[in-house]
């Protein structure tokens, strides 16, 4: 058995399976993409840095769910350019761990950072005699420090796990970057206690967040239908309303691929559910972001 098992130097990633014609399409449509993807939230992240009427924990926020929203597509897209042209290609073993590494990096980040962001409107809103003494700058400063150290820790247990599989025929990836279940699926070695270990980080990570975002917008829906004035109503729905959106396009996706049983869904379908989530959520995010909210759209006015 110890001789079938082979070193894997690289894998074949076969991205998407469609004709030369579509293919141009595709790299075309995803450079236009890529691109607004990064003016986008880079033009947040300046936003934010410069505008002082965007120096609050709320932009502060958003400003970094930009820096996610780049290090996630950046990490994957430009090599699925080089996927769309040849109509697939090779990616050497550190190259597929390192995207690995980058992608649960970002993940895990945004969903820890989206249920903060779910508790700071909960606490402006329902707690707003108190949210000033609560979100003080230093606050919210070291606890985004704290997410970061934990998204890159966790990052590095889930890669090192990877890393350690062994793979014994050819190394063929259906899919257009290297993720964990295409991984597990043309792996020779027990997967077992790689699911069982992704199962474990999915309850901090994905379930107990999804959760404090539930009862976060629960008690936000209910102190907004006691406000008495429309005016004030629409106001506190306004500020909510973009989050929410991005939420829950963004865990929808991620629980259709990592939750939702591998035998209901298949491979070309998880691939479209992966790059609604690596691209289009970082696209609309800038755009929900800025179309909806008066101060991006005051701060953009007074910069150019």
């Amino acid at each position: 058995m110890q001789n079938n098992v082979t070193l894997a130097n690289e894998f074949f990633l076969l991205g998407f399976k469609v004709g030369q014609n579509y293919r141009i399409f595709l790299f075309l449509l995803l450079l236009v993409v890529y691109c607004a993807i990064l003016c986008g939230n880079l033009l947040i992240i300046a936003l934010v840095s410069t505008s002082k009427i965007l120096h609050t924990p709320m932009y502060f926020f958003i400003s970094q769910l930009s820096i996610s929203d780049i290090l996630l597509p950046t990490n994957i897209v430009p090599n699925m350019f080089y996927i769309l042209l040849k109509n697939g290609a090779a990616i050497s073993f550190i190259g597929c761990m390192g995207q690995i590494y980058f992608f649960c990096t970002a993940e895990g980040y945004e969903c820890l950072l989206l249920t903060v962001m779910s508790y700071d409107r909960y606490l402006a809103i329902c707690n707003p005699l108190h949210y000033v003494s609560i979100m003080t700058s230093s606050f919210y400063v070291n606890f985004i420090i704290l997410l970061w150290f934990l998204s890159f820790f966790i990052a590095f247990v889930d890669t090192l796990s990877a890393s350690r599989l062994n793979f014994c025929g050819p190394n063929i990836i259906n899919h257009f970057f290297c993720d964990f279940l295409p991984l597990m699926e043309i792996s020779c070695s027990d997967t077992f206690p790689l699911k069982l270990q992704m199962c474990l980080l999915s309850i901090p990570f994905l379930i107990i967040p999804s959760i404090i975002i539930v009862i976060s917008y629960g008690n936000i829906v209910r102190a907004i239908l006691q406000i008495q004035s429309n005016i004030s109503r629409q106001k506190a729905f306004s500020t909510c309303s973009s989050h929410l959106a991005v939420v829950s396009i963004f865990y929808l996706t991620l629980f259709s691929v990592y939750i939702l049983p591998a035998n209901e869904q298949t491979a070309e379908v998880n691939k479209i559910m992966s790059f609604l989530y690596i691209v289009f959520t970082p696209l609309i995010n800038p755009i929900i972001y800025s179309f909806r909210n008066k101060d991006i759209k005051k701060a953009v006015q007074e910069t150019f």
